[in-house]
């Protein structure tokens, strides 16, 4: 069905344009809380391919509201989805400080050494919020026997007004730090999922490695079918790493730097499609960022490792795909503006007020956005 924004019809969205606003600012918008994916699909009776998809088209800003099992009837042979094939963890975990006082760690980025980047949590009535309150060099008590020290503030001074959220630490543990957070952790999660799911329902079907604090979920919907299918079709499948950390819907800060891996087939792979004038979609802004990572001003992808801090703005135009499969955005958030730097503001200002009126679901459980060329 192709649709566009129905004249006269108030979507609670505001247009900022306003370029001295901090990042993701430009759309700004109220995200109704019956809107927010409270479970995954499958507590819905759903697969994981059934939730909705929405497909917009930059070139006549035409929309087109379907399921996503249909993905394949909107990609060609020659096509390549660029995937992330991090795999989730369990990376949260019960704490409490040498008073007792129970609290919540959450860990972002394994960085070298066996340093971690963690997050201190409070709980609050069946959630979590910022715990600020600790200090450096205090240890935290875990289960089975476990501690973590808090060392220092990871990037003090990146955010005026609060302190840190983010700490340097170093774990003693009782056995292997994966192997831990499989005995003992759990998945990180917001306020808008009501209860504690498994962490196979964080998991993409592809993930080949762990080290994800939050699921990398714009391609949690594909299922082996819709995969085998796309396959068939001729559309390829690029996979690289990017090993996500926490993110903050608390205060929109830029991301951390976060781990990434592309090969030199998936480098070549992109390459030779973008040469042949084929579409590259990336599934996901994770993916997108580790691609941009190693992309040159003229377009060309280079296999390299290591970690990335790369922002991307509308100010910084995308380089390595032209297409986009993404989850819904927060207002504000920094993946927005990303999203904004490859669509551009008119056409988010055209689709976001759609996906709100046509009841399309947010965050990682969520309904998903085909942005094609």
């Amino acid at each position: 069905m192709l649709s566009t924004p129905t004249a006269g019809k108030n979507f609670n969205l505001t247009y900022l344009v306003d370029a001295k606003l901090p990042l993701g600012r430009a759309l700004d918008f109220t995200l109704p809380p019956h809107l927010e994916a409270a479970e995954p699909p499958e507590a819905r009776g759903l697969e994981r391919d059934e939730v909705r998809l929405m497909v917009s088209y930059l070139h006549d800003n035409s929309v087109i509201h379907t399921n996503f099992r249909r993905i394949d009837k909107f990609l060609e042979a020659g096509d390549v989805l660029v995937i992330n094939t991090s795999g989730t963890l369990n990376a949260a975990l019960p704490a409490a400080r040498a008073d007792g006082q129970p609290l919540e760690l959450h860990l972002s980025t394994r960085l070298p050494g066996d340093t971690w980047t963690v997050e201190v949590r409070q709980p609050d009535g069946g959630t979590t919020r910022p715990f600020r309150e600790v200090a450096a060099g205090e240890k935290l008590t875990l289960p089975a026997g476990g501690s973590v020290t808090l060392n220092a503030p990871y990037h003090p001074g990146r955010l005026a007004g609060p302190p840190a959220r983010l700490w340097l630490a170093a774990f003693d543990l009782p056995e292997a730090i994966e192997t831990y957070l499989a005995k003992h952790g759990f998945p990180i999660r917001y306020g808008y999922v009501r209860q504690q799911w498994p962490v196979e329902y964080y998991q993409t079907v592809y993930t080949t490695e762990p080290g994800s604090a939050e699921m990398p979920s714009a391609g949690r919907a594909f299922s082996e079918k819709v995969i085998t299918r796309l396959v068939a079709k001729g559309v390829q499948m690029a996979p690289l790493l990017l090993h996500t950390g926490v993110a903050s819907l608390e205060d929109h800060e830029p991301p951390y730097e976060e781990y990434y891996r592309v090969s030199q087939e998936t480098a070549g792979l992109v390459n030779r499609a973008r040469v042949a004038g084929k579409r590259v979609v990336a599934v996901g802004t994770t993916a997108i960022r580790a691609l941009e990572t190693v992309t040159d001003r003229n377009g060309i992808i280079q296999a390299g490792e290591g970690w990335t801090g790369l922002v991307i703005t509308p100010e910084r135009r995308l380089r390595s795909v032209n297409g986009l499969l993404s989850g819904f955005h927060e207002p504000r958030a920094t993946h927005l503006a990303m999203i904004e730097a490859l669509a551009g503001l008119q056409h988010l200002k055209m689709t976001y007020p759609l996906a709100l009126q046509q009841g399309y679901l947010w965050h990682e459980f969520g309904d998903l956005h085909l942005i094609l060329p």
